[in-house]
């Protein structure tokens, strides 16, 4: 047993305005706000209690990317009704990427973005 690691606390993503994208995750994804401050970072809480950070970027080009470019990939969030969930998602007017596919370990999912374009899925688990 591993007995100085507990688990994940949270995930990262540095966007345009930092401000609108928690607002974004709150409205649209059920988020609430835990912390941080307009114009700074926050830190934000899902319905399961993890903890997602919304920080505004720096200078540098946003690369390519696609599922499979090297590196942190994509943020994926379960959901208890797929096909609920994308009636929910397709209400706020997100951009599908795909059509629904096959989960790894099993399941299905669907990917979209979030409005910089940053990759989020909904898996619905057997």
């Amino acid at each position: 047993m591993n007995e100085f690691l507990l688990g994940i606390d949270h995930p990262a993503v540095a966007v345009n305005d930092a401000d609108a994208m928690a607002e974004w995750y709150c409205d649209v994804l059920s988020f609430r706000k835990r912390a941080g401050q307009p114009g700074g970072a926050w830190l934000l809480e899902g319905p399961d209690g993890v903890f997602l950070e919304v920080m505004p970027k720096d200078a540098t080009p946003r690369p390519s990317r696609t599922t499979w470019t090297p590196g942190w990939s994509h943020l994926a969030l379960r959901v208890r009704n797929l096909d609920e969930a994308i009636a929910r998602l397709d209400a706020k007017g997100v951009r599908w990427t795909g059509e629904i596919g096959q989960a790894v370990g099993g399941g299905r999912l669907r990917s979209f973005t979030d409005p910089d374009g940053n990759l989020l899925q909904i898996v619905e688990r057997a």
